[in-house]
């Protein structure tokens, strides 16, 4: 186990329409003794995703793989992926979200990057865990538009039993616009592939639209949606997601405003984050953030943000699991400084 002390802890505040002000300084203080950080997993190679299934954490590998982690034991295996087409690595693609499907042995929802006929794509996958590997055995969903960058990429499956997915605009930013298109848009499906008969677009899988690169999702225990996203030059957003609502990307961005197009619940301002995998209890949403550097707490009621943990260097996704917090770095992506033992899995109580 490991003691971390918390540093210097940045403060914004923010409202629709408006600026955030400058952070504020807030003064040092030690976590606690009870509440230490632990390391439960280190040499992952790029980590991307955490699920988790009767204390085993399952992490996806951008390069092709899954590591499963025993939560007592800190036991480690990583198994290979059998697919029907090659993953592409290059720039920000790769295998990326991952969801375990309830009521199964162990099934999961994966989203990988690929290549066909010269362009890049991305496709919505069903896996089963073999002895020796994670199975390819369906197609949900495939042709989704994909780039070196803005490949979205998040999985979850919602209170409603529903999987949800983000998609990036995939370097072409109108097409976010474009609610015939998949790209710049947050999906919503059932588990088997099937578009909901509840879809605010008949026919279509596009819940919301207008995005730029969103890779953090999260309900509150009202079912809200919360969608974290990655704005262009700063202003990273996080949005309170409503069925069929367009978010503004590329024509609206920051305290900018357009009729018929919603502005975020709360963005940085000149500030990056780089936010990506977000997590929800008590009112209050972890973030993980790449340039960032942290894991920041978002205080919906207050719109104030503050840092959690930071020190370990980019951040790529949380989970919040029977207490505890679990966050992976994202330091051996091509961005970061690798340190010893990178990537690691860490996990903390939650106070």
């Amino acid at each position: 186990m490991k003691r971390l002390w918390m540093v210097m802890a940045l403060l914004l505040a923010a409202c629709s329409g408006q600026e955030s002000p400058k952070p504020d300084e807030q003064s040092e203080a030690p976590v606690s003794a009870a509440n230490a950080e632990e390391t439960l997993a280190e040499n992952l190679d790029i980590p991307w995703s955490i699920a988790i299934r009767e204390g085993v954490l399952y992490i996806s590998e951008r390069n092709g793989a899954i590591v499963s982690v025993e939560s007592d034991t800190g036991k480690k295996e990583r198994l290979p992926l059998r697919l029907k087409k090659t993953i592409y690595t290059g720039g920000e693609g790769g295998f990326l979200g991952l969801a375990l499907l309830p009521n199964t042995d162990l099934e999961a929802v994966a989203y990988h990057s690929y290549e066909e006929n010269g362009a890049i794509r991305n496709r919505l996958i069903r896996l089963k865990k073999m002895e020796e590997a994670w199975v390819e055995t369906d197609v949900l969903l495939e042709g989704i538009p994909g780039a070196p960058i803005h490949n979205g990429g998040r999985i979850k499956i919602g209170p409603d039993q529903k999987l949800y997915v983000t998609t990036g605009d995939a370097a072409t930013p109108q097409s976010a616009q474009d609610r015939a298109g998949l790209s710049g848009k947050i999906l919503r499906l059932e588990l088997d592939g099937a578009i909901p008969d509840d879809n605010p677009f008949a026919g279509s899988p596009v819940y919301s639209y207008g995005h730029r690169n969103p890779q953090g999702l999260a309900w509150d225990e009202e079912g809200r949606l919360y969608a974290t996203e990655h704005g262009q030059s700063a202003h990273d957003e996080i949005n309170f997601i409503e069925p069929g609502s367009n978010y503004g990307w590329p024509d609206i961005q920051g305290s900018e405003s357009k009729a018929g197009m919603e502005p975020p619940l709360f963005h940085t301002n000149g500030t990056t984050w780089a936010p990506s995998g977000m997590a929800y209890v008590n009112g209050k949403l972890y973030i993980a953030t790449l340039r960032g550097e942290a894991v920041r707490v978002f205080d919906i009621q207050e719109k104030r943000a503050s840092i959690f943990t930071e020190g370990l260097g980019r951040m790529r996704d949380v989970l919040i699991h029977e207490g505890f917090i679990y966050y992976i770095t994202n330091n051996t992506d091509g961005r970061g400084t690798p340190k010893e033992g990178d990537d690691k899995l860490l996990r903390r109580k939650i106070e």
